[in-house]
């Protein structure tokens, strides 16, 4: 980020604090998109209207519901969508439906001085909403975004079938910096909590310490650790709802979490190349940091059968760093730095795969679930 180095001196520090102290860490505002005149019609837009809907239990009993969640996570390269961008495929609905999509996205902005330090910009989250509500309403389908929020670039938004909105309850979001001096928004999380019907969920999206270089997987599991244990919820003083990702019922983490593969460059390209899948996950930083116990205890992932999804040339299908004689162009090796992760019971995934959009130099990773939920009944 070549822009951060122009600010030193007393500029520096001031524009940080101004940062920090103008950003809640946690907020019951769920609305960066659409205008909150779309939201009116849930009834949770002041913790107030949200203890109104509470239920008491009684001699209700409660039934298990099974939904169909989609999950995919996208880093977009700090490039805008068009306006005819075609998110059909990405969003799997030509042949598909599903009861709700979590979204989550990173580098909607380029990480340079000014999106890192100055006030948040929503006109490109808000475009990318815009253009996944024309896709996801297709077909006479009908779709709401329940929740979405940005921090930098990291943004995450949740849409569900009309017919569930009346059972979403208590929205909250929590946002983690754990980029520049381990507090800004560069790098890190915004993380949603909400009801389904009785069920409680945590969506949690990252951007990790990015580098390639032997060691950097300490810097993100440092992270993941910070972002665990910093992520809180705002609750009202006569609730008992989940104040910490882990107090949730069903969690789904999703993001660029930028471990790498633990080979020299030339290997790790001719293993690609052959898809040898199997050996180059064996050298996984992610897998192996987790299987030694050092971050993600207890965490689950789908079968990878798909291609590294970083890093390529801006709408092509070769990697960056196969063409020779690019003056100043770093050489960086496949890795699939893009992953989904589940913690909880009451979450049988079902997919997952890679989506061949080459909008940006990452390719969009998806994962399907079959979710549990328990419904009161009268």
């Amino acid at each position: 980020m070549p822009e951060i180095n122009q600010f030193k001196g007393e500029v520096w520090p001031r524009k940080v604090a101004k940062k920090l102290l103008g950003k809640p860490f946690c907020t019951n505002s769920v609305a960066d998109f659409p205008s909150l005149d779309d939201f009116q019609d849930l009834s949770f837009s002041t913790e107030e209207s949200v203890s109104s809907n509470i239920i008491p239990c009684g001699d209700q009993q409660k039934v298990t519901r099974k939904y169909k969640l989609f999950a995919s996570t996208w880093n977009v390269a700090g490039i805008p969508p068009s306006d005819n961008l075609d998110l059909v495929d990405w969003l799997d609905t030509r042949e598909n439906s599903y009861d709700i999509y979590v979204l989550g996205f990173q580098e909607v902005l380029p990480l340079n001085a000014k999106n890192v330090l100055g006030p948040e910009n929503n006109t490109i989250s808000m475009k990318w909403n815009s253009l996944i509500k024309t896709t996801l309403n297709k077909h006479s389908n009908s779709f709401h975004c329940i929740i979405s929020k940005q921090m930098v670039g990291i943004m995450v938004s949740v849409w569900v079938r009309d017919d569930l909105l009346p059972s979403i309850r208590h929205p909250s979001v929590s946002f983690v910096g754990c980029g520049i001096m381990g507090f800004l928004g560069n790098k890190g999380s915004v993380s949603l909590s909400f009801l389904l019907h009785e069920t409680s969920f945590c969506i949690v999206c990252c951007h990790l310490a990015s580098g390639g270089k032997e060691g950097d997987e300490i810097n993100r599991n440092s992270n993941a650790m910070e972002i665990f244990s910093r992520t809180r919820f705002s609750s009202g003083p006569s609730l008992d709802l989940p104040r910490k990702i882990y107090d949730h019922e069903r969690i789904i983490l999703l993001g660029d979490l930028n471990y790498r593969i633990s080979l020299p460059d030339e290997e790790t390209r001719s293993l690609v190349l052959q898809k040898e899948w199997d050996i180059l996950l064996k050298k996984d930083q992610l897998k192996g940091e987790i299987m030694e116990g050092r971050t993600f205890g207890g965490w689950k992932e789908g079968d990878i059968n798909f291609s590294p999804t970083y890093k390529y040339y801006l709408n092509s299908d070769e990697y960056y760093g196969i063409v020779q004689g690019r003056k100043g162009e770093k050489k960086r090796a496949p890795a699939w730095c893009d992953r989904i992760l589940s913690y909880g019971t009451g979450l049988n995934q079902t997919g997952y795969d890679r989506c061949e959009s080459k909008h940006s130099d990452h390719r969009p990773v998806r994962a399907t679930f079959n979710v549990e939920v328990e419904v009161l009944m009268g």
